[in-house]
């Protein structure tokens, strides 16, 4: 089991190094072509902080084991929604954060519309090819927003001092890009094999180990995104990249898992872990409509995290 462990922690490690190389080459890549700040952190920094997400989902439902999907997406808007934006709000200088930004309120609305969506979809057991493109029609919607409504001057601002200069040579990027995303197919292959001799080696489902190794591992670059920017004093900015990240997660990464080969749903993730992500989506959304979170209500989120992992790994 120890040697499993290890090379699903090697290949995780793998994955999200790869994945975060890839993603500061698409965003020099965006910035060289003519791209402003705002559209390359929609489009680049969004779905990068997603992409071991969706490459460990695409590969799960090619490789047979769909039930895989379920458990990373439903773990990881659990991690996103009570883990990472506990931290954040512990981790934010002034004890709270503010939600001045008007658009991150009908972000908002996107999860719960996303959230709903998803739980509307995964309710037979089962997510179809119709069904995945149906949720990725909802995340074009969601892209269309963020493009006409989304920019503010603080979101470009802040984009602008997040993101790197881009001061190498595009030829030298497109490298780094082709040479990264073969990596992070092959390393996110080997963690979906090594999940599932885990899984196996500790009698568990694959869809649990998912739900509660995987998510938290591919949840990774969020964290590191979203905590940097509450210390740099961009709160807004790091509750918007959870608030997308989720919104990614239930649309984009189930609806393309789905439309490669379908998503099964197993019994346990439809009888708990989707009604605690549901619950949880609700309550951040009622928490934050006075436009602040406190760093005792992220204490909370913290102590409901970690009952959740209790109860999903069989200990509560």
């Amino acid at each position: 089991m120890l040697t499993t462990l290890f090379i699903f922690a090697a290949s995780l490690a793998v994955l999200l190094t790869a994945a975060r190389l890839f993603t500061s080459a698409a965003e020099r890549v965006g910035l060289r072509l003519g791209m402003s700040p705002f559209a390359v952190g929609v489009f680049i920094v969004a779905i990068g902080t997603s992409l071991p997400e969706l490459v460990a989902s695409i590969l799960s439902v090619r490789s047979g084991r769909s039930e895989i999907v379920s458990g990373n997406v439903l773990g990881a808007n659990a991690a996103n929604l009570m883990l990472i934006l506990g931290l954040v709000s512990v981790a934010v200088p002034a004890g709270r954060i503010v939600l001045g930004e008007q658009y991150l309120f009908i972000d908002l609305n996107f999860l719960l519309g996303s959230t709903l969506a998803l739980g509307t979809s995964m309710a037979d057991g089962r997510i179809s090819p119709i069904e995945g493109l149906a949720l990725l029609a909802g995340y074009a919607v969601y892209i269309g927003y963020l493009i006409v409504e989304g920019r503010t001057a603080s979101a470009e601002r802040a984009h602008e001092e997040a993101l790197p200069g881009a001061t190498r040579s595009l030829l030298r990027d497109a490298l780094i890009l082709i040479a990264a995303g073969l990596v992070i197919y092959l390393s996110g292959e080997r963690t979906v094999d090594a999940l599932s001799e885990l899984a196996r080696e500790l009698g568990v489902s694959p869809a649990v180990a998912a739900v509660t190794i995987l998510s938290i591992g591919t949840t990774l670059p969020e964290m590191a995104v979203s905590v940097i920017a509450a210390r740099r004093s961009h709160a807004a900015l790091a509750v918007g990249n959870i608030l997308g990240s989720c919104i990614f997660n239930a649309f984009a990464v189930s609806g393309a898992a789905a439309v490669v080969g379908g998503v099964v749903v197993p019994p346990r993730m439809l009888g708990f872990a989707l009604p605690f992500v549901a619950a949880a989506t609700l309550l951040f959304y009622v928490l934050t409509q006075d436009k602040r979170i406190s760093r005792w209500e992220g204490l909370l989120f913290l102590v409901l995290f970690a009952i959740f992992l209790l109860e999903m790994a069989g200990v509560a």
